[in-house]
């Protein structure tokens, strides 16, 4: 798409990746968990420097249903939605603006800010992720799904821990699959027998690391690894290690695919955006293709590391879906 003369240059720049300018809203609502990150919020006064710029700041406290809080915020009117927090407050808030067709800002004030780094947020400023409500540009991007439970980030299954130590994993391309895993899951439990088929037919029923995200991570660029270089391509990434055998196959396995189906004798203890739940099974995943506005400021990056290296196969341009 190219950039309209209306563009100033930073937006002309983050067009590339498929933002466009958007219209302020006229009621916007940011959620702000204070406790996250270490308290990051509240020391950046994140909810005060809202307020100044029109932008009502609701405070969540102890024990507050957040899925409830921003369905309410819609009944009253709200035309945009952002999340002061972690990852896995930030899904729940996502999933609402997208249910409704409203946009949702990340304001980067969780631990790791996985999801702020791979839309291209700042993730050092927390205050200047504001500025996405007063002059932010818009794109769409995937969501993705495991029984109906929305994700931004990735599902996690398994014990990949002790099987990133492990000196089984010899192979170098096992290893990568592994050590990116580590990077980016969430908190994950040992995992009772999990049974998939891979994009070749082959069955995998002794995993020890199960990792499903929203589009694909880099794995073959050590300097963009743990990030993903779209998040408009309509796929989930999918990581499967088995535990070593005799058998004359890798072990580990990495493929694309709209949806996967896993299967296990009893429910599953598993890490969503960071946030540990169980799941009874099967486990269905699937991707939710440009589910989500999203707006930025104009002055953030615009794109995750791995896609501003573009890297083979992932032009800028991919990065954003336009409805």
């Amino acid at each position: 798409m190219l950039p309209t003369p209306a563009m100033n240059p930073s937006q002309r720049q983050l067009s590339r990746y498929g933002w466009q300018p958007a219209d302020p809203p006229r009621r916007p609502v940011l959620f702000v968990n204070p406790g996250s990150g270490g308290g990051k919020a509240a020391h950046a006064r994140v909810a005060e420097r809202a307020r100044e710029k029109g932008i009502e700041a609701v405070i969540l406290a102890p024990g507050q249903d957040l899925d409830a809080l921003a369905r309410e915020a819609v009944a009253a009117g709200a035309d945009a939605f952002g999340m002061a927090g972690g990852d896995g407050s930030l899904a729940v808030v996502a999933a609402v603006a997208a249910a409704h067709g409203i946009p949702f800002v990340c304001v980067p004030a969780g631990t790791r800010n996985h999801f702020a780094l791979d839309v291209g947020v700042d993730r050092h400023d927390v205050i200047g992720a504001l500025d996405a409500f007063t002059d932010g540009v818009e794109r769409q991007i995937d969501m993705a799904e495991v029984n109906g439970r929305a994700f931004l980030n990735n599902a996690s299954l398994g014990i990949y821990g002790d099987a990133v130590r492990s000196p089984a994993y010899r192979d170098a391309k096992v290893r990568t699959l592994l050590e990116t895993a580590a990077e980016v899951m969430g908190p994950s439990a040992e995992a009772p027998a999990l049974y998939l088929v891979d994009d070749l037919g082959r069955e995998h029923r002794d995993l020890v690391v199960v990792l499903v995200s929203n589009n694909p991570y880099a794995l073959d660029r050590p300097l963009a690894r743990g990030t993903r270089p779209t998040l408009g391509s309509g796929q989930l990434g999918i990581v499967a290690v088995d535990a070593p055998g005799d058998s004359p196959r890798p072990p580990g396995r990495a493929w694309s695919a709209p949806r996967l189906e896993v299967s296990a004798p009893q429910p599953v203890h598993a890490g969503i955006d960071g946030e540990a739940v169980e799941l009874s099974p099967p486990l269905r995943f699937a991707t939710r293709p440009a589910a989500l506005r999203v707006r930025i400021s104009p002055r953030h990056p615009g794109a995750s590391p791995s896609a501003r290296l573009r890297l083979p196969g992932h032009p800028p341009r991919s990065q954003g879906r336009r409805g």
